[in-house]
């Protein structure tokens, strides 16, 4: 039998692979938009639509309790060649913007048995290291977030916007395929508790450590999809101010992408400073980014901007394997599969709101100033820490 630490690469790789289907249209938004004749806002629309997708699946999957009732590396490829599928289906010529959305919508459900359930068995793999391990978990989440933005920066008459979906409709359906074959049952898998005892998933809210750890993430989510989804509206608006050629899909790789090397790290330094003090740092780092974004937007410099956005792109995601830990530590072992998937449902819902909210503003305030509407998420996440925290202390 292989070991952990054999396994795990494959379980990395292969969260690649799939989760390069969650932005795979915003990786083609401009051509999206150009080939079926769409209004800008559908920039909003096609990005929330996965994200409720996702949403929708995770809430069955929680109910259901899939991910612990059976193998989670069956799950895994089903849900990544289901989602391979949908994917595709957005290069059909007959398409609309409803036909768009709902394509979108049913991909970002089958993320639901992807992204917690890859989570879920590597936290059935690892009781000591599960920090590290899911740190590289998320920074192959972030990084298959942006391999679509590369694609499309390499787009030529042989890679054609078509090419960029069918690829990564490829490669995602590879990803399931090495985890059903490569990856059994974990050594700490845990049978699954019955459906009839389902909602007592939603009781974990009473521990104060569980709780702290989810509103903690659920302040992060509210900045981090939105920020990586306005990354090249922004950029192209600096581009149109000052005049200056910016190649936006690959810098939008670029910004989005080394986040996956944060997470690394952030699982790494977390096993020295701790949990919650690595995910406040960055947390808090990251919502003084939103404060001062207006300032480094209104300034022409191009290097400026980069540096302060790839900044930004490493602190936006550090702390979110980190909050996934913490869900995973302080929830019990039968249900763990449960609560990573209800925490992931209830996050991803608040990502559609600051998502929608950016998208109703753009078009009334001034780009420069769109990212200050993400700093409420840091502020709560922080405030959920420290207070906790607090309370431990006074005991």
């Amino acid at each position: 039998m292989k070991t952990a630490k054999q396994i795990l690469p494959v379980i990395i790789f292969a969260q690649f692979c799939c989760t390069s289907l969650w932005f795979a249209g915003n990786g083609v938004m401009t051509n999206l938009l150009e080939n079926f004749n769409l209004p800008a806002a559908s920039l909003g629309y096609l990005t929330s639509a996965v994200q409720l997708g996702f949403i929708s699946g995770t809430l069955v999957f929680a109910l259901l309790n899939l991910a612990d009732r059976f193998s989670p590396s069956k799950v895994f490829f089903i849900c990544a060649l289901i989602g391979a599928f949908f994917n595709l289906g957005i290069i059909l010529q007959s398409n609309t913007l409803f036909s768009l959305i709902f394509l979108r919508f049913l991909t970002g459900f089958s993320l639901a048995g992807i992204y917690p359930v890859g989570m879920k068995i590597a936290s059935d793999y690892f009781e000591k290291g599960l920090g590290r391990s899911l740190g590289f978990l998320v920074g192959a989440l972030v990084l298959g977030t942006a391999f679509p933005h590369f694609l499309k920066s390499i787009e030529t008459a042989i890679l054609s916007w078509q090419a960029v979906i069918v690829f990564t409709s490829v490669i995602a359906s590879l990803g399931g395929s090495l985890i059903l074959l490569l990856v059994p049952n974990g050594p700490f898998r845990k049978p699954g508790v019955s459906p009839k005892r389902i909602l007592s998933a939603f009781s974990v809210f009473k521990f104060p450590k569980f709780r702290a750890a989810a509103f903690g993430y659920f302040g992060h989510m509210w900045e981090l999809y939105a920020f990586w989804a306005f990354i090249p509206v922004i950029l192209a608006g600096f581009q149109a101010t000052y005049q200056q050629e910016i190649n936006i899909p690959l810098f939008s790789f670029i910004i989005i992408g080394i986040g996956s090397i944060a997470c690394t790290l952030a699982g790494i330094i977390s096993e020295k400073r701790g949990l919650k003090f690595t995910a406040g740092s960055a947390l808090s780092l990251s919502g003084f980014c939103c404060l001062i974004s207006p300032l480094v937007f209104l300034q022409p410099s191009v290097l400026i901007l980069i540096i302060f956005l790839c900044f930004w792109g490493v602190m936006v995601v550090a702390d979110s394997p980190l909050f996934s830990t913490l869900v995973a530590q302080n929830a019990p072992a039968e249900i763990r599969g449960t609560a990573l998937t209800l925490v992931n449902s209830v996050g991803f819902a608040i990502t559609i709101i600051s998502i929608q909210l950016l998208t109703w503003l753009l078009p009334n305030l001034n780009p420069v100033y769109l990212f200050c509407f993400l700093l409420p998420g840091p502020i709560f996440g922080v405030i959920s820490l420290v207070r906790n925290k607090s309370k431990k202390n006074k005991r």
